[in-house]
């Protein structure tokens, strides 16, 4: 169904686009450390909050992906389309929610969250999360927009758009931090703009009737319950799988925030670096949706062990050439950031630990169960994906930060146990064939 040209048209895309996706949050955290560690730390710990609620924007976008990509490969484009269009305003109907309550309760939450922390931090905090919550109707929207261009396979689009989000944040970075000298306020000024106008410009492109999937007079809102079953039927348990996972990801950094600021900012800087060192093999993992998911919709099975393991040798193969590549000049990366010595040292030290275990484990870890998403089967990796989080990532970062006094790097070494458990279980899956039949009826 995929010839290699086609792979590559798809992938190579992709991997652009979330390198240009993770140049936005290392953009901010490096040029807003010209201002000090207490913004850089701020804007990290919101960041796990804008995580967590990005993520459900994420979940409910990947539903309606798999789902158009099913129905792609049943050649049914008429459904294809009205799937994009519920897909469209549930993500913009949730994202509008959560923005609203994120504006009015953004103090009672960060202080619930992260409790007593210092005042120049806080002050960063709060205004980076209220600027972050107006943009949130616009990302899920850009989100939605972007999967569905996946499951065409069209991913050089949502690359120049990503292209240009990047520009206008960087600029907008550079203007608002350096000129203005607004701090955290000015990084997130620049990340709403960005994604405004990626918003706009992927929902207008998608409002062409010549294209595989389209907006159908998207001014006409129209609910078909049972296309939203189907998206919701992804859409939440992959969204809970997420969310409780971004949960798990504030619980740990509420203990990292315990250990001061330099394990705040190390953390922060170091979760940057190792976004980075995976990118690819995320970009690997989206391609599957759309491979994996146009395999189902065709019930051909034999095709999806096929690409399943042929995108996981290629996952594989970027992982270890990023992760060298940035291991090999991790000085000089380092050397953007203005951190301290003792700060820079902690860094480097998660960062090589992490690279050694993301060539290892990793691919299996996150990029295989988007086969098994593909094929419906959401269900198994929720309930691995919180069990796992919630025994090993949180269970073990107590016992092996705190109970074992290993501070910052007991938190990474749970993490790394937390993949070992997913990727057992999930070679385990994919293996048994117990995915099969899952698809849309």
């Amino acid at each position: 169904m995929f010839s290699n040209k086609d792979l590559r048209k798809l992938i190579i895309p992709l991997v652009i686009e979330q390198l240009l996706a993770v140049t936005i949050g290392m953009a901010d955290t490096v040029m807003v450390s010209s201002c000090g560690e207490a913004a850089v730390s701020g804007i990290s710990l919101v960041d796990s909050i804008n995580f967590l609620l990005i993520t459900l924007f994420s979940s409910l976008a990947t539903g309606g992906a798999v789902i158009a990509s099913q129905y792609i490969g049943r050649s049914d484009h008429k459904s294809a389309s009205l799937a994009a269009k519920q897909l469209f305003y549930a993500s913009l109907a949730l994202s509008a929610v959560l923005g609203v309550i994120a504006v009015f309760f953004r103090k009672p939450v960060l202080n619930m969250v992260f409790g007593s922390i210092e005042a120049d931090v806080m002050a960063h905090a709060q205004i980076y999360f209220l600027l972050s919550a107006i943009s949130y109707p616009f990302l899920a929207v850009y989100n939605a927009g972007a999967a569905l261009f996946r499951s065409m396979g069209d991913s050089r689009t949502t690359m120049l758009i990503s292209i240009l989000m990047n520009t206008i944040n960087i600029v907008g970075n550079a203007i608002l931090i350096y000129g203005f000298q607004m701090a955290a306020a000015g990084a997130a000024t620049a990340s709403l703009v960005s994604r405004a106008v990626g918003a706009i410009i992927i929902t207008v492109l998608l409002l062409n009737p010549r294209r595989i999937i389209f907006y159908d007079k998207l001014h006409k809102p129209e609910i078909h319950l049972s296309m939203l079953k189907s998206i919701l039927q992804i859409g939440v348990p992959n969204g809970l799988e997420n969310s409780i996972f971004q949960i798990g990801k504030i619980l740990v950094a509420s203990i990292v925030s315990g250990f001061g600021t330099i394990s705040i900012t190390a953390n922060a800087v170091a979760g940057n670096l190792a976004s980075l060192q995976v990118i690819p093999g995320m970009a690997l993992g989206m391609a599957m949706i759309t491979v994996v998911g146009q395999c189902i919709g065709a019930k051909d099975y034999e095709a999806v062990k096929k690409y399943t393991k042929k995108l996981m040798l290629i996952t594989y193969g970027v992982v270890w050439a990023m992760t060298l590549l940035m291991l090999l000049f991790s000085k000089q990366i380092l050397s953007f950031y203005s951190l301290s010595e003792e700060t820079t040292t902690m860094t480097m030290e998660v960062f090589i630990v992490h690279g050694i275990c993301a060539v290892i484990v990793w691919p299996l870890a996150f990029a295989l169960p988007n086969a098994l998403r593909a094929a419906n089967d959401v269900r198994f990796t929720m309930i691995v994906s919180l069990l796992s989080m919630w025994i090993f990532r949180i269970g073990f970062s107590y016992l092996l930060a705190q109970g074992l006094q290993l501070g910052l790097m007991g938190v990474w070494f749970a993490m790394f146990i937390d993949w070992f458990v997913r990727a057992v279980l999930f070679i385990w899956r994919f293996l048994s064939n117990r995915w099969r039949g899952k698809a849309i009826r």
